[in-house]
């Protein structure tokens, strides 16, 4: 019963969602230039230059080692945490380079927010883990602190679920839900670009199904960038892909012609499941 739940839903978003105009997709959010990034000396991102489209998702695909998540926390400087890492180029928010001295860290994470591979509710109660971010950037009127939890957790489906058990410690929550969690303390400081890194791999198919449904409920409002090793999960929610090998960009472009018409040979033995 839950394969063939699954499988229809699949039907529904591969082949219903609605396409925009290559106009609409391209309105651009982030604007990557030159971007290098070694560790150690060894080169990790070789001199990437790509467009992000706002309000969209972006899958970003390629083989194991490839610095798909080299290239993700890149994104919102979260790479600065690894003491080895060197970093070279532009990130464009807009019009604001990420990576200009002037720009302070703090602004460019609340601005783009991250999810991990891994659920990581913080050890603390649901509601703290929602009413985290905001506090740290200044919130502290009990009425505009739940009205943020109460909205942040109806976003991402889980109020109904948890509403009555809100001061429960957040790792008694489910593996999806605590993703969903995750996602709801992202959102709570109002980013507007949204990165997640593999955010449905420790997860099974059913949790998998509605954070893919989220994602896309939340394309409407927020940039999405996700790294997934499957295939077909970027089959299913991508509105563009960005394909990478060693450290280069090798292709990118609307998802379906990604998929049917892959112009380097790359990505498609890829696509094809020739190279992992």
């Amino acid at each position: 019963m839950r394969t063939e739940i699954y499988t229809k839903y699949v039907d529904y978003l591969y082949f219903q969602r609605p396409y925009t105009d290559f106009g609409e997709m391209m309105k651009e959010k982030i604007r990557v230039v030159d971007l290098y990034v070694s560790y150690d000396g060894v080169q990790a991102l070789k001199g990437i230059t790509v467009s992000i489209p706002s309000k969209r998702i972006t899958s970003i695909m390629g083989p194991s080692g490839c610095g798909k998540s080299t290239f993700l926390r890149s994104l919102n400087r979260m790479i600065e945490i690894i003491e080895e890492a060197k970093v070279s180029g532009a990130v464009y928010l807009d019009d604001v380079n990420i990576y200009d001295k002037r720009v302070e860290v703090t602004w460019v994470r609340k601005k783009i927010g991250m999810v991990f591979q891994k659920p990581t509710p913080l050890p603390m109660s649901i509601y703290d883990n929602v009413a985290y971010g905001p506090r740290i950037h200044g919130v502290r009127d009990r009425r505009e602190l739940d009205h943020i939890v109460r909205s942040v957790l109806m976003k991402v489906g889980l109020w109904d679920e948890v509403k009555d058990r809100l001061y429960e410690p957040a790792t008694r929550l489910s593996g999806g839900q605590q993703q969903r969690l995750s996602i709801a303390r992202a959102l709570a400081v109002k980013p507007e670009v949204l990165l997640l890194d593999e955010p449905t791999s420790s997860l099974d198919p059913i949790s998998t199904l509605k954070i893919e449904s989220l994602l896309r409920e939340l394309a409407r409002d927020y940039t999405i960038v996700i790294v997934t090793h499957n295939i077909h999960q970027a089959k299913r929610i991508a509105d563009y892909v960005l394909f990478m090998y060693l450290g280069r960009l090798v292709e990118y472009g609307f998802a379906r012609e990604i998929f049917s018409r892959p112009r380097n040979e790359a990505t498609k033995k890829f696509v094809l499941g020739k190279v992992s």
